[in-house]
């Protein structure tokens, strides 16, 4: 295959020119008047500042863009179909269901990005050529998209397209892939530590010598999938890990725990699930289950939308992706717990009172918020020593009183 850079055209903007571009899309966005569509389609954009830019539906069809800065723009179904992004800033760039098919991410910064559906599969632009007929243009790159040393940690790659992709030593951590295709691609030594690959399909994917600590392969389509030399210490698998809740009399015990809680402990008895995995429970919406005992316990992805955790244990359990709304988790005991991505919106994470002038404050010592929702949230007087919140959205939390000081 013969490629040519040189034979197209690349018109070179100034960041004036962009500005006045991008002015215009962001008024036909808004439906002012004067607007018209962002084309920046085999133009060199390289180092230009496109940050917090509204750029949805853009076109930037095999554009130079190395070292661009698009931090925190939004180029939802944009068009990006072959272009050369590498080492550009894209943190925190919303990129839901765009075309980046055959585009050059090498070295691009794409922490905390969403990329919800995007398409990374291969393509090429093919250009007329008077003795050749068609030839390939090419980023310097092949026609596969291209992402080695890209850096796409905690990105939401949700039901993406990855089949074919070059990543290798590429950094996933904490990403969320959940469903994302990725048949065939190259993830040789690529950090997915703590990345959420549920639903994935790996088939065919070489993996090899990779580094899947703590990160979660439930539900994967693994056919001739390469993981040998691969780190998976940690990982979350479709086996139960520890005691299977199924092999537990788990009714009974979640009855009588209830009932314990409703009569002071007049009838009943506490249940304890310490070191289970709850998963097949799929819910405990509601239930009472205040001072329950679980720690290290594995409730990954259960809906526990307003259950009654108080005063309860649950030190290093396993809460990632759990539907968290309006529980109740006041006085509750979450040191080293894993939270990422669990949606806490309204959640009571303040203090119990006991008795008069007495509180038991909930301890988040060390506990994992990345990605997490804790929106409208009650904090107050939490116990926040080495928590992670990175990438949490706090918006009108209530942070009063804790140690260390948070800020929504």
């Amino acid at each position: 295959m013969i490629a040519q850079k040189a034979e197209i055209s690349y018109r070179r903007l100034s960041q004036a020119e962009v500005d006045t571009i991008c002015a215009k899309h962001e008024r036909l966005w808004r439906c002012q008047p004067g607007g018209a569509r962002a084309v920046f389609a085999y133009t060199d954009i390289s180092g230009l500042d496109f940050r917090g830019r509204q750029l949805a539906d853009a076109d930037f069809t095999g554009a130079v863009a190395v070292e661009t800065n698009f931090t925190g723009a939004k180029l939802d179904n944009a068009n990006l179909f072959c272009i050369d992004l590498q080492s550009a800033r894209m943190a925190e760039t919303s990129l839901r269901r765009v075309d980046l098919r055959g585009a050059s991410l090498r070295g691009a910064d794409l922490t905390g990005a969403d990329m919800f559906e995007a398409d990374l599969r291969e393509g090429a632009i093919a250009s007329h050529h008077r003795r050749d007929g068609l030839r390939i243009i090419e980023h310097d790159v092949s026609q596969a998209a291209q992402a080695q040393g890209v850096t796409l940690r905690g990105a939401n790659l949700q039901r993406s397209k990855l089949t074919g992709v070059v990543a290798c030593k590429a950094d996933f951590s904490d990403a969320v892939m959940k469903d994302a295709k990725l048949i065939r691609a190259n993830l040789k030594q690529a950090t997915l530590c703590g990345a959420d690959l549920a639903g994935c399909d790996l088939s065919g994917c070489d993996m090899s010598g990779a580094d899947l600590r703590d990160a979660v392969l439930v539900g994967v389509k693994s056919d001739y999938c390469d993981m040998s030399n691969a780190d998976m210490a940690g990982c979350l698998t479709d086996k139960p890990q520890g005691k299977d809740v199924t092999g537990l009399p788990h009714e009974r015990m979640l009855r009588a725990h209830a009932l314990w809680c409703e009569t002071g402990g007049a009838e009943g008895e506490p249940s304890r699930f310490d070191d289970a995995d709850l998963r097949a429970l799929k819910s405990i919406k509601r239930l009472n289950l205040t001072a329950l005992s679980a720690k290290k316990a594995v409730f990954y992805g259960l809906d526990m939308e307003g259950v009654q955790l108080q005063g309860a244990h649950l030190e290093g359990a396993d809460l990632r992706g759990c539907n968290l709304q309006r529980a109740d988790l006041r006085g509750a005991q979450l040191t080293n717990a894993k939270l990422s991505n669990a949606d806490l919106r309204e959640a009571q994470l303040g203090p119990l009172l006991i008795s008069g002038d007495r509180m038991l404050k909930t301890d988040l010592t060390g506990a994992q918020f990345k990605g997490s929702d804790l929106s409208r949230s009650d904090l107050s007087y939490a116990i926040t020593t080495g928590a992670i919140f990175e990438r949490a959205k706090m918006t009108d939390a209530r942070t009063i009183g804790t140690d260390p000081p948070l800020r929504a």
